[in-house]
Protein backbone atom coordinates (compact mmCIF):
# COMPACT_ATOMS: atom_id res chain seq x y z
CA UNK A 1 0.00 0.00 0.00
CA UNK A 2 1.39 3.37 -0.75
CA UNK A 3 1.83 5.78 1.90
CA UNK A 4 -0.24 8.86 2.59
CA UNK A 5 0.51 12.20 3.92
CA UNK A 6 -1.86 14.87 5.62
CA UNK A 7 -1.20 17.06 2.73
CA UNK A 8 -2.23 14.54 0.27
CA UNK A 9 -5.32 14.29 1.75
CA UNK A 10 -5.39 17.73 1.34
CA UNK A 11 -4.38 18.11 -2.02
CA UNK A 12 -7.58 15.49 -2.90
CA UNK A 13 -10.17 17.98 -0.78
CA UNK A 14 -9.33 20.81 -2.70
CA UNK A 15 -7.74 22.75 -0.13
CA UNK A 16 -4.14 22.65 -2.38
CA UNK A 17 -3.81 23.33 -5.89
CA UNK A 18 -3.04 19.72 -7.38
CA UNK A 19 0.52 19.22 -9.36
CA UNK A 20 -1.60 18.75 -12.57
CA UNK A 21 -4.94 19.33 -13.68
CA UNK A 22 -6.62 17.92 -16.84
CA UNK A 23 -8.86 19.86 -18.13
CA UNK A 24 -11.95 19.22 -20.60
CA UNK A 25 -11.12 14.93 -20.89
CA UNK A 26 -14.13 12.21 -20.79
CA UNK A 27 -12.11 10.11 -18.58
CA UNK A 28 -12.81 6.31 -18.60
CA UNK A 29 -14.03 4.70 -15.05
CA UNK A 30 -13.75 0.59 -15.52
CA UNK A 31 -15.68 -0.14 -12.53
CA UNK A 32 -19.19 1.13 -14.83
CA UNK A 33 -17.43 1.13 -17.88
CA UNK A 34 -19.35 4.61 -18.61
CA UNK A 35 -17.30 7.80 -19.30
CA UNK A 36 -17.03 10.51 -16.57
CA UNK A 37 -17.08 14.50 -16.73
CA UNK A 38 -15.00 16.68 -15.10
CA UNK A 39 -11.51 17.41 -14.01
CA UNK A 40 -8.74 15.18 -13.41
CA UNK A 41 -6.27 15.58 -10.74
CA UNK A 42 -2.81 14.30 -9.73
CA UNK A 43 -0.45 15.20 -7.19
CA UNK A 44 3.04 13.28 -6.57
CA UNK A 45 2.23 10.58 -8.49
CA UNK A 46 -1.08 9.60 -7.13
CA UNK A 47 -4.60 10.01 -8.80
CA UNK A 48 -6.53 12.66 -6.45
CA UNK A 49 -9.92 12.14 -7.70
CA UNK A 50 -11.98 13.52 -10.68
CA UNK A 51 -14.20 16.76 -9.63
CA UNK A 52 -13.43 20.54 -9.34
CA UNK A 53 -9.59 21.30 -8.68
CA UNK A 54 -6.96 23.83 -9.44
CA UNK A 55 -3.64 22.94 -10.07
CA UNK A 56 0.04 24.48 -10.39
CA UNK A 57 0.12 23.12 -13.50
CA UNK A 58 -3.28 22.68 -15.94
CA UNK A 59 -3.70 21.20 -18.84
CA UNK A 60 -5.98 21.40 -21.57
CA UNK A 61 -7.56 17.80 -23.48
CA UNK A 62 -10.83 19.11 -24.26
CA UNK A 63 -12.34 16.74 -27.34
CA UNK A 64 -9.73 13.79 -25.56
CA UNK A 65 -10.60 10.59 -23.76
CA UNK A 66 -8.55 9.49 -20.84
CA UNK A 67 -8.38 5.72 -20.13
CA UNK A 68 -6.10 3.94 -17.69
CA UNK A 69 -2.71 2.61 -18.22
CA UNK A 70 -3.03 -0.66 -20.43
CA UNK A 71 -1.61 -4.14 -19.30
CA UNK A 72 -0.38 -7.05 -20.58
CA UNK A 73 -1.37 -9.73 -18.71
CA UNK A 74 1.14 -12.51 -19.99
CA UNK A 75 4.32 -11.32 -22.44
CA UNK A 76 7.32 -13.03 -23.15
CA UNK A 77 9.72 -10.00 -23.62
CA UNK A 78 11.83 -12.70 -25.16
CA UNK A 79 9.83 -12.79 -27.92
CA UNK A 80 10.05 -9.43 -29.29
CA UNK A 81 13.74 -9.96 -29.97
CA UNK A 82 14.62 -7.09 -27.20
CA UNK A 83 15.88 -6.21 -24.68
CA UNK A 84 13.44 -5.21 -21.32
CA UNK A 85 14.65 -1.65 -21.52
CA UNK A 86 14.34 -1.59 -24.94
CA UNK A 87 10.79 -3.37 -24.94
CA UNK A 88 9.74 -1.25 -22.63
CA UNK A 89 10.75 2.03 -24.58
CA UNK A 90 8.59 0.67 -27.42
CA UNK A 91 5.59 -0.36 -25.88
CA UNK A 92 5.37 2.65 -23.31
CA UNK A 93 4.61 4.75 -26.79
CA UNK A 94 1.43 2.31 -27.21
CA UNK A 95 -0.49 2.96 -23.90
CA UNK A 96 0.96 0.14 -21.67
CA UNK A 97 2.46 1.00 -18.32
CA UNK A 98 2.34 -2.35 -16.93
CA UNK A 99 3.54 -6.11 -18.51
CA UNK A 100 3.33 -9.34 -16.90
CA UNK A 101 6.47 -11.25 -18.06
CA UNK A 102 7.16 -14.74 -18.24
CA UNK A 103 11.03 -14.79 -18.91
CA UNK A 104 10.93 -18.66 -19.15
CA UNK A 105 12.64 -18.35 -22.29
CA UNK A 106 15.89 -17.11 -21.24
CA UNK A 107 15.56 -19.47 -17.79
CA UNK A 108 15.78 -21.90 -20.41
CA UNK A 109 19.40 -20.88 -21.74
CA UNK A 110 20.67 -19.23 -18.80
CA UNK A 111 19.25 -20.10 -15.70
CA UNK A 112 18.81 -18.26 -12.47
CA UNK A 113 21.73 -16.01 -14.61
CA UNK A 114 19.07 -15.06 -17.06
CA UNK A 115 16.36 -14.51 -14.08
CA UNK A 116 19.01 -12.26 -12.97
CA UNK A 117 19.34 -10.33 -16.04
CA UNK A 118 15.60 -9.80 -16.39
CA UNK A 119 15.41 -8.60 -13.12
CA UNK A 120 17.74 -6.04 -13.13
CA UNK A 121 16.67 -4.57 -16.48
CA UNK A 122 13.15 -3.59 -14.99
CA UNK A 123 15.20 -0.87 -13.36
CA UNK A 124 14.35 2.66 -14.60
CA UNK A 125 12.34 0.81 -17.46
CA UNK A 126 9.93 3.04 -18.82
CA UNK A 127 7.09 0.79 -18.27
CA UNK A 128 6.52 -1.33 -15.12
CA UNK A 129 7.72 -4.75 -15.93
CA UNK A 130 6.64 -7.61 -13.18
CA UNK A 131 7.71 -10.80 -13.44
CA UNK A 132 6.16 -14.64 -12.92
CA UNK A 133 8.90 -16.93 -12.59
CA UNK A 134 8.92 -19.73 -14.82
CA UNK A 135 7.46 -22.59 -13.70
CA UNK A 136 8.88 -25.26 -16.14
CA UNK A 137 12.50 -24.83 -17.18
CA UNK A 138 12.43 -27.29 -18.87
CA UNK A 139 9.36 -27.51 -20.47
CA UNK A 140 9.51 -31.11 -19.63
CA UNK A 141 12.21 -33.55 -18.37
CA UNK A 142 12.56 -34.59 -22.05
CA UNK A 143 13.43 -31.15 -23.10
CA UNK A 144 16.56 -29.68 -20.89
CA UNK A 145 18.35 -27.27 -22.53
CA UNK A 146 20.98 -25.01 -21.09
CA UNK A 147 19.22 -25.29 -17.25
CA UNK A 148 17.60 -26.92 -14.37
CA UNK A 149 15.25 -24.68 -11.90
CA UNK A 150 13.68 -26.33 -9.10
CA UNK A 151 11.16 -25.20 -6.50
CA UNK A 152 14.56 -24.54 -4.42
CA UNK A 153 16.37 -22.58 -7.30
CA UNK A 154 12.90 -20.16 -7.44
CA UNK A 155 12.44 -19.51 -3.64
CA UNK A 156 15.02 -17.15 -3.50
CA UNK A 157 13.25 -14.89 -6.15
CA UNK A 158 9.99 -15.54 -4.55
CA UNK A 159 10.22 -11.93 -2.47
CA UNK A 160 12.46 -9.95 -4.64
CA UNK A 161 10.76 -6.77 -6.04
CA UNK A 162 8.92 -6.84 -9.22
CA UNK A 163 8.10 -10.89 -8.89
CA UNK A 164 4.36 -11.40 -9.07
CA UNK A 165 3.79 -15.32 -9.30
CA UNK A 166 4.48 -18.31 -10.96
CA UNK A 167 4.28 -18.45 -14.67
CA UNK A 168 2.61 -20.27 -17.18
CA UNK A 169 2.73 -24.09 -15.45
CA UNK A 170 3.34 -25.88 -18.97
CA UNK A 171 3.76 -29.67 -17.74
CA UNK A 172 -0.07 -30.29 -16.88
CA UNK A 173 0.98 -34.17 -17.11
CA UNK A 174 2.60 -33.58 -14.32
CA UNK A 175 0.34 -31.90 -12.51
CA UNK A 176 -2.29 -34.52 -13.34
CA UNK A 177 -0.05 -36.96 -12.13
CA UNK A 178 1.02 -35.12 -8.83
CA UNK A 179 4.82 -34.59 -9.37
CA UNK A 180 6.06 -33.67 -5.86
CA UNK A 181 8.23 -31.28 -7.80
CA UNK A 182 5.41 -29.92 -9.29
CA UNK A 183 3.36 -29.41 -6.52
CA UNK A 184 6.28 -27.69 -4.47
CA UNK A 185 6.73 -24.87 -7.71
CA UNK A 186 2.86 -24.66 -7.11
CA UNK A 187 2.58 -24.04 -3.06
CA UNK A 188 5.72 -21.15 -3.43
CA UNK A 189 2.81 -18.17 -5.06
CA UNK A 190 -0.94 -17.81 -4.63
CA UNK A 191 -0.94 -16.21 -8.14
CA UNK A 192 -0.09 -19.04 -10.85
CA UNK A 193 -0.75 -18.96 -14.02
CA UNK A 194 -1.65 -22.15 -15.96
CA UNK A 195 -1.14 -23.11 -19.89
CA UNK A 196 -3.59 -26.31 -20.67
CA UNK A 197 -4.58 -26.70 -23.97
CA UNK A 198 -7.73 -28.89 -24.36
CA UNK A 199 -7.66 -29.93 -21.47
CA UNK A 200 -11.41 -30.41 -20.19
CA UNK A 201 -14.07 -32.53 -18.40
CA UNK A 202 -12.10 -33.98 -15.17
CA UNK A 203 -8.83 -33.48 -15.80
CA UNK A 204 -9.14 -29.84 -16.13
CA UNK A 205 -10.81 -29.81 -12.86
CA UNK A 206 -7.82 -31.61 -11.38
CA UNK A 207 -5.18 -28.98 -13.14
CA UNK A 208 -7.58 -25.75 -11.80
CA UNK A 209 -7.62 -27.43 -7.87
CA UNK A 210 -3.65 -27.82 -7.98
CA UNK A 211 -3.63 -24.21 -8.11
CA UNK A 212 -3.22 -22.43 -11.98
CA UNK A 213 -6.27 -20.54 -12.22
CA UNK A 214 -5.87 -18.74 -15.73
CA UNK A 215 -5.50 -19.85 -19.14
CA UNK A 216 -4.06 -18.37 -22.68
CA UNK A 217 -3.82 -20.84 -24.82
CA UNK A 218 -7.70 -21.22 -25.80
CA UNK A 219 -8.12 -21.28 -29.09
CA UNK A 220 -12.39 -22.30 -29.88
CA UNK A 221 -14.88 -20.65 -27.95
CA UNK A 222 -16.47 -23.45 -26.23
CA UNK A 223 -12.67 -24.50 -24.50
CA UNK A 224 -12.58 -20.92 -23.29
CA UNK A 225 -16.29 -20.76 -21.84
CA UNK A 226 -15.39 -24.41 -20.18
CA UNK A 227 -12.27 -22.85 -18.31
CA UNK A 228 -14.11 -19.62 -17.38
CA UNK A 229 -17.21 -21.16 -15.70
CA UNK A 230 -14.63 -23.36 -13.56
CA UNK A 231 -13.34 -20.17 -12.10
CA UNK A 232 -10.32 -19.45 -14.55
CA UNK A 233 -9.28 -15.96 -15.94
CA UNK A 234 -9.10 -16.03 -19.88
CA UNK A 235 -6.44 -14.31 -21.32
CA UNK A 236 -7.01 -13.38 -25.16
CA UNK A 237 -4.37 -13.64 -26.86
CA UNK A 238 -2.92 -12.02 -29.63
CA UNK A 239 0.41 -13.02 -30.81
CA UNK A 240 2.69 -12.58 -33.94
CA UNK A 241 1.55 -16.29 -34.79
CA UNK A 242 -1.01 -16.84 -31.96
CA UNK A 243 -4.39 -14.68 -33.04
CA UNK A 244 -7.23 -15.73 -30.79
CA UNK A 245 -9.23 -12.63 -30.85
CA UNK A 246 -11.91 -13.10 -33.57
CA UNK A 247 -12.77 -16.53 -32.38
CA UNK A 248 -12.93 -15.99 -28.58
CA UNK A 249 -14.12 -12.26 -28.07
CA UNK A 250 -17.59 -13.57 -28.25
CA UNK A 251 -16.62 -14.66 -24.64
CA UNK A 252 -16.53 -11.51 -23.19
CA UNK A 253 -19.53 -9.57 -21.66
CA UNK A 254 -20.66 -7.22 -18.89
CA UNK A 255 -20.70 -9.94 -16.24
CA UNK A 256 -17.86 -12.02 -18.11
CA UNK A 257 -15.29 -8.92 -18.52
CA UNK A 258 -14.20 -9.30 -15.25
CA UNK A 259 -12.19 -12.34 -15.71
CA UNK A 260 -10.76 -11.60 -19.35
CA UNK A 261 -7.62 -9.51 -20.02
CA UNK A 262 -5.65 -9.90 -23.08
CA UNK A 263 -2.18 -11.12 -23.56
CA UNK A 264 0.32 -10.89 -26.51
CA UNK A 265 2.07 -13.87 -25.63
CA UNK A 266 4.62 -13.67 -28.70
CA UNK A 267 5.06 -10.53 -30.23
CA UNK A 268 8.28 -10.11 -32.89
CA UNK A 269 9.31 -6.03 -32.96
CA UNK A 270 8.33 -5.57 -35.90
CA UNK A 271 4.30 -5.92 -35.24
CA UNK A 272 4.64 -3.97 -32.42
CA UNK A 273 6.26 -0.98 -34.24
CA UNK A 274 3.93 -1.80 -37.07
CA UNK A 275 0.58 -2.09 -35.48
CA UNK A 276 1.23 -1.33 -32.00
CA UNK A 277 0.75 -3.11 -28.74
CA UNK A 278 -2.01 -3.99 -26.48
CA UNK A 279 -3.85 -0.92 -28.62
CA UNK A 280 -3.70 -3.00 -31.62
CA UNK A 281 -5.43 -5.98 -29.49
CA UNK A 282 -8.18 -3.10 -28.45
CA UNK A 283 -8.53 -1.95 -31.77
CA UNK A 284 -9.05 -5.40 -33.30
CA UNK A 285 -11.57 -6.33 -30.42
CA UNK A 286 -13.37 -2.99 -31.56
CA UNK A 287 -13.17 -4.25 -34.56
CA UNK A 288 -15.00 -7.65 -33.96
CA UNK A 289 -17.31 -6.45 -31.99
CA UNK A 290 -16.52 -5.78 -28.65
CA UNK A 291 -17.99 -2.35 -27.14
CA UNK A 292 -14.84 -0.27 -26.61
CA UNK A 293 -15.85 0.18 -23.08
CA UNK A 294 -15.19 -3.67 -22.63
CA UNK A 295 -12.19 -4.19 -24.54
CA UNK A 296 -10.74 -0.91 -22.24
CA UNK A 297 -12.33 -2.45 -19.00
CA UNK A 298 -10.43 -5.64 -20.12
CA UNK A 299 -6.67 -3.86 -20.32
CA UNK A 300 -6.99 -2.61 -17.60
CA UNK A 301 -8.73 -2.95 -14.36
CA UNK A 302 -9.51 -6.76 -15.46
CA UNK A 303 -5.42 -7.00 -15.82
CA UNK A 304 -4.47 -5.31 -12.31
CA UNK A 305 -7.43 -7.23 -10.37
CA UNK A 306 -5.98 -10.47 -11.55
CA UNK A 307 -3.10 -9.91 -10.30
CA UNK A 308 -3.53 -8.17 -7.12
CA UNK A 309 -2.29 -4.58 -8.03
CA UNK A 310 -5.09 -2.50 -6.59
CA UNK A 311 -2.72 0.18 -7.14
CA UNK A 312 -3.40 0.78 -10.99
CA UNK A 313 -6.22 -0.43 -13.34
CA UNK A 314 -8.18 2.75 -13.02
CA UNK A 315 -8.10 6.63 -12.39
CA UNK A 316 -9.63 6.30 -8.63
CA UNK A 317 -8.39 8.50 -5.61
CA UNK A 318 -4.99 6.94 -4.65
CA UNK A 319 -4.37 4.90 -7.52
CA UNK A 320 -1.04 5.42 -9.57
CA UNK A 321 -1.43 7.91 -11.98
CA UNK A 322 -0.85 5.92 -14.93
CA UNK A 323 -3.14 6.50 -17.90
CA UNK A 324 -3.23 7.11 -21.83
CA UNK A 325 -4.77 10.12 -23.89
CA UNK A 326 -6.56 9.06 -26.84
CA UNK A 327 -8.26 10.23 -29.69
CA UNK A 328 -11.38 8.34 -29.86
CA UNK A 329 -12.76 5.14 -28.20
CA UNK A 330 -13.39 3.44 -31.30
CA UNK A 331 -10.47 4.29 -33.21
CA UNK A 332 -8.18 4.39 -29.83
CA UNK A 333 -4.97 5.98 -30.71
CA UNK A 334 -2.91 6.62 -28.31
CA UNK A 335 -1.48 10.30 -28.27
CA UNK A 336 0.05 10.96 -24.75
CA UNK A 337 1.29 8.56 -22.03
CA UNK A 338 1.92 8.96 -18.35
CA UNK A 339 2.91 6.88 -15.82
CA UNK A 340 2.93 7.92 -12.09
CA UNK A 341 1.45 11.15 -13.36
CA UNK A 342 5.16 12.20 -15.77
CA UNK A 343 4.73 12.56 -19.93
CA UNK A 344 6.32 9.26 -21.34
CA UNK A 345 9.29 10.40 -23.30
CA UNK A 346 10.95 7.60 -25.07
CA UNK A 347 14.45 9.06 -25.28
CA UNK A 348 17.32 7.35 -26.66
CA UNK A 349 18.02 3.70 -26.38
CA UNK A 350 19.68 2.10 -23.42
CA UNK A 351 22.11 -1.04 -24.49
CA UNK A 352 22.74 -3.68 -22.14
CA UNK A 353 25.44 -5.66 -21.47
CA UNK A 354 24.73 -8.86 -23.67
CA UNK A 355 24.44 -12.09 -21.92
CA UNK A 356 26.81 -14.34 -23.45
CA UNK A 357 25.65 -18.11 -23.57
CA UNK A 358 27.92 -19.77 -26.36
CA UNK A 359 25.94 -22.19 -29.11
CA UNK A 360 27.64 -24.99 -28.63
CA UNK A 361 27.01 -26.74 -32.01
CA UNK A 362 28.45 -28.39 -34.90
CA UNK A 363 27.43 -27.48 -38.27
CA UNK A 364 26.06 -30.52 -39.95
CA UNK A 365 26.24 -31.84 -43.31
CA UNK A 366 24.36 -32.69 -46.03
CA UNK A 367 25.09 -36.44 -45.16
CA UNK A 368 23.32 -35.47 -40.89
CA UNK A 369 20.41 -34.00 -42.90
CA UNK A 370 19.48 -37.33 -45.51
CA UNK A 371 16.47 -39.05 -45.15
CA UNK A 372 16.31 -43.21 -45.59
CA UNK A 373 13.65 -45.25 -46.40
CA UNK A 374 10.17 -44.67 -47.42
CA UNK A 375 6.51 -45.22 -46.46
CA UNK A 376 3.85 -43.51 -44.72
CA UNK A 377 5.79 -40.83 -42.74
CA UNK A 378 4.33 -38.03 -40.08
CA UNK A 379 4.18 -34.98 -41.28
CA UNK A 380 3.73 -31.90 -39.31
CA UNK A 381 1.27 -29.60 -40.45
CA UNK A 382 1.52 -25.34 -39.89
CA UNK A 383 -2.17 -24.25 -38.74
CA UNK A 384 -2.90 -20.39 -40.02
CA UNK A 385 -2.46 -18.20 -37.23
CA UNK A 386 -1.98 -20.51 -34.64
CA UNK A 387 1.16 -22.61 -32.80
CA UNK A 388 -1.35 -25.23 -33.22
CA UNK A 389 -0.04 -27.87 -35.35
CA UNK A 390 -1.90 -30.96 -37.56
CA UNK A 391 -0.96 -34.58 -37.39
CA UNK A 392 -0.54 -35.34 -41.39
CA UNK A 393 0.90 -38.13 -43.32
CA UNK A 394 2.15 -38.71 -46.09
CA UNK A 395 3.45 -41.17 -48.41
CA UNK A 396 6.96 -40.31 -49.43
CA UNK A 397 10.33 -41.24 -50.20
CA UNK A 398 13.04 -40.25 -48.21
CA UNK A 399 15.27 -38.98 -51.27
CA UNK A 400 12.29 -37.34 -52.48
CA UNK A 401 12.00 -34.73 -50.49
CA UNK A 402 12.00 -31.82 -50.85
CA UNK A 403 8.53 -32.52 -52.37
CA UNK A 404 7.51 -29.03 -53.40
CA UNK A 405 4.14 -30.04 -55.30
CA UNK A 406 2.75 -31.03 -52.04
CA UNK A 407 4.94 -27.87 -50.22
CA UNK A 408 6.61 -31.31 -47.60
CA UNK A 409 9.92 -30.01 -46.64
CA UNK A 410 12.49 -30.92 -44.25
CA UNK A 411 12.53 -29.65 -40.49
CA UNK A 412 15.64 -30.26 -38.31
CA UNK A 413 16.51 -29.29 -34.35
CA UNK A 414 20.31 -29.28 -33.69
CA UNK A 415 21.59 -29.19 -29.63
CA UNK A 416 23.20 -25.98 -28.76
CA UNK A 417 24.43 -27.14 -25.52
CA UNK A 418 27.34 -29.48 -27.01
CA UNK A 419 25.83 -32.45 -26.96
CA UNK A 420 25.61 -33.39 -30.94
CA UNK A 421 22.24 -34.36 -31.36
CA UNK A 422 20.20 -33.63 -33.95
CA UNK A 423 17.00 -34.32 -35.05
CA UNK A 424 15.06 -34.26 -38.61
CA UNK A 425 11.41 -34.58 -39.38
CA UNK A 426 9.38 -33.25 -41.65
CA UNK A 427 6.69 -29.92 -42.15
CA UNK A 428 3.74 -28.91 -44.34
CA UNK A 429 2.80 -25.17 -44.59
CA UNK A 430 5.86 -23.46 -45.36
CA UNK A 431 5.41 -23.12 -48.65
CA UNK A 432 8.91 -22.47 -49.43
CA UNK A 433 10.05 -23.19 -53.29
CA UNK A 434 13.70 -22.18 -52.39
CA UNK A 435 15.70 -21.46 -49.44
CA UNK A 436 15.81 -21.86 -45.92
CA UNK A 437 15.82 -20.21 -42.60
CA UNK A 438 16.99 -20.71 -39.22
CA UNK A 439 17.25 -19.81 -35.78
CA UNK A 440 18.57 -20.12 -32.50
CA UNK A 441 14.86 -19.26 -30.84
CA UNK A 442 13.13 -22.55 -30.62
CA UNK A 443 10.73 -22.72 -27.88
CA UNK A 444 11.06 -23.54 -25.23
CA UNK A 445 14.90 -25.39 -25.25
CA UNK A 446 16.14 -22.67 -27.87
CA UNK A 447 18.13 -25.09 -29.44
CA UNK A 448 18.87 -24.43 -33.57
CA UNK A 449 15.98 -25.10 -35.72
CA UNK A 450 15.58 -25.30 -39.53
CA UNK A 451 13.49 -25.85 -42.40
CA UNK A 452 13.79 -25.05 -45.90
CA UNK A 453 13.94 -26.34 -49.79
CA UNK A 454 17.20 -27.89 -50.06
CA UNK A 455 19.75 -29.79 -47.91
CA UNK A 456 22.77 -27.25 -48.92
CA UNK A 457 20.19 -24.26 -47.58
CA UNK A 458 19.36 -25.78 -44.37
CA UNK A 459 23.23 -26.28 -43.29
CA UNK A 460 23.83 -23.17 -44.77
CA UNK A 461 21.43 -20.91 -42.46
CA UNK A 462 22.42 -23.08 -39.77
CA UNK A 463 25.75 -22.98 -39.99
CA UNK A 464 25.29 -19.29 -40.34
CA UNK A 465 23.44 -19.49 -36.55
CA UNK A 466 25.96 -21.02 -35.44
CA UNK A 467 28.77 -18.55 -36.56
CA UNK A 468 26.67 -15.14 -35.09
CA UNK A 469 25.95 -17.28 -31.69
CA UNK A 470 22.79 -17.27 -32.09
CA UNK A 471 20.70 -15.62 -34.83
CA UNK A 472 18.02 -15.88 -37.11
CA UNK A 473 19.36 -16.17 -40.31
CA UNK A 474 17.32 -16.46 -44.25
CA UNK A 475 19.38 -18.33 -47.48
CA UNK A 476 18.21 -18.13 -50.37
CA UNK A 477 20.19 -18.39 -53.63
CA UNK A 478 23.36 -15.92 -53.05
CA UNK A 479 21.45 -13.95 -50.75
CA UNK A 480 21.85 -14.52 -46.70
CA UNK A 481 20.53 -12.27 -44.05
CA UNK A 482 20.74 -12.68 -40.55
CA UNK A 483 19.83 -11.16 -37.66
CA UNK A 484 22.48 -11.59 -34.77
CA UNK A 485 20.95 -12.33 -31.23
CA UNK A 486 24.03 -11.34 -28.62
CA UNK A 487 21.42 -11.67 -25.60
CA UNK A 488 21.82 -15.48 -24.97
CA UNK A 489 20.63 -16.35 -28.70
CA UNK A 490 17.34 -15.11 -27.94
CA UNK A 491 17.74 -11.20 -27.91
CA UNK A 492 19.24 -7.93 -29.70
CA UNK A 493 21.03 -5.19 -27.63
CA UNK A 494 19.98 -2.78 -31.03
CA UNK A 495 17.78 -0.38 -31.11
CA UNK A 496 13.54 -1.74 -31.32
CA UNK A 497 13.83 0.70 -34.98
CA UNK A 498 16.83 -1.10 -36.37
CA UNK A 499 15.55 -4.77 -35.00
CA UNK A 500 12.55 -3.92 -36.98
CA UNK A 501 13.91 -3.09 -39.89
CA UNK A 502 16.54 -6.12 -39.73
CA UNK A 503 13.55 -7.68 -39.38
CA UNK A 504 11.85 -6.75 -42.50
CA UNK A 505 15.27 -7.39 -44.28
CA UNK A 506 14.89 -11.21 -43.11
CA UNK A 507 10.87 -10.98 -44.80
CA UNK A 508 12.34 -9.76 -47.41
CA UNK A 509 14.40 -12.97 -48.47
CA UNK A 510 11.64 -15.09 -46.81
CA UNK A 511 9.22 -13.71 -49.86
CA UNK A 512 11.45 -14.68 -52.27
CA UNK A 513 11.60 -18.13 -51.32
CA UNK A 514 7.76 -18.30 -51.62
CA UNK A 515 6.77 -18.63 -47.75
CA UNK A 516 4.24 -17.85 -45.57
CA UNK A 517 4.17 -14.40 -43.54
CA UNK A 518 6.14 -14.84 -40.42
CA UNK A 519 7.72 -18.28 -40.91
CA UNK A 520 10.45 -17.16 -38.10
CA UNK A 521 7.60 -17.10 -35.58
CA UNK A 522 5.85 -20.53 -36.55
CA UNK A 523 9.53 -21.88 -36.88
CA UNK A 524 9.99 -21.02 -33.67
CA UNK A 525 7.41 -23.35 -32.13
CA UNK A 526 7.62 -26.69 -33.86
CA UNK A 527 9.80 -27.59 -31.05
CA UNK A 528 7.75 -26.79 -28.06
CA UNK A 529 6.54 -30.26 -26.79
CA UNK A 530 3.45 -28.88 -24.81
CA UNK A 531 0.98 -27.94 -27.39
CA UNK A 532 -0.50 -30.15 -29.35
CA UNK A 533 0.07 -32.16 -31.98
CA UNK A 534 2.95 -32.92 -33.87
CA UNK A 535 6.77 -31.50 -32.59
CA UNK A 536 9.93 -32.18 -33.73
CA UNK A 537 13.44 -31.96 -31.26
CA UNK A 538 16.82 -32.88 -31.09
CA UNK A 539 15.45 -36.35 -30.44
CA UNK A 540 13.25 -36.31 -33.56
CA UNK A 541 9.48 -36.23 -34.60
CA UNK A 542 7.47 -36.00 -31.01
CA UNK A 543 3.48 -36.59 -30.12
CA UNK A 544 2.45 -33.79 -27.88
CA UNK A 545 -1.31 -36.62 -27.80
CA UNK A 546 0.74 -39.55 -26.41
CA UNK A 547 3.52 -37.24 -25.09
CA UNK A 548 6.57 -39.46 -26.83
CA UNK A 549 8.83 -39.27 -28.95
CA UNK A 550 8.04 -41.69 -32.32
CA UNK A 551 9.46 -42.32 -35.52
CA UNK A 552 9.38 -40.54 -38.43
CA UNK A 553 7.50 -43.32 -40.48
CA UNK A 554 4.56 -45.02 -38.97
CA UNK A 555 5.95 -48.49 -40.46
CA UNK A 556 8.45 -48.07 -37.90
CA UNK A 557 6.48 -47.78 -34.94
CA UNK A 558 5.90 -50.20 -31.75
CA UNK A 559 2.39 -50.41 -30.45
CA UNK A 560 1.04 -48.59 -33.13
CA UNK A 561 2.12 -45.27 -32.07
Amino acid sequence: MMPVSKSLINAARGLAPADCVYRGARIFNPFTCLWDDGDLAVTGGRILGIGNYTGKEERDLSGRFIVPGLIDAHVHIESSLLAPKEYARLVALHGTTTVIADPHEIANVAGGRGLGFMLAEREGALVDIRYMLPSCVPATPLDAGGAILDARDLAPFAGREGVAGLGEMLNFPGVLAGDEEVLRKLSLFAIRDGHAPFLSGNDLNAYILAGPDSDHECTNLAEAEEKLKKGMYIYIREGSAEQNIAELIPLVNPVTVSRCCFATDDCHADLLVREGHIDRCIRKAIGCGLAPELAIRMATLSAAERFGLSDRGALTPGRRADFCVIDDPQMFTVQKVFRSGREISPGPPTVPAPLDSRVQCVPPSTEDIRITGSGTARVIGLVPHQILTEPLQYKITGNDIPDLDRDILKVMVCNRYGKNKRGIGLVHGFGFRQGAIACSISHDAHNIVAAGAGDDAICSAIGAVIDAGGAMAAVCGTKKVILALDCAGLMSTLPYDEVARRLGSLSEVTKTMGGIADPFMYLSFLALTVIPALRITDRGVFNAGVFRDVPLFLEDAKYGI
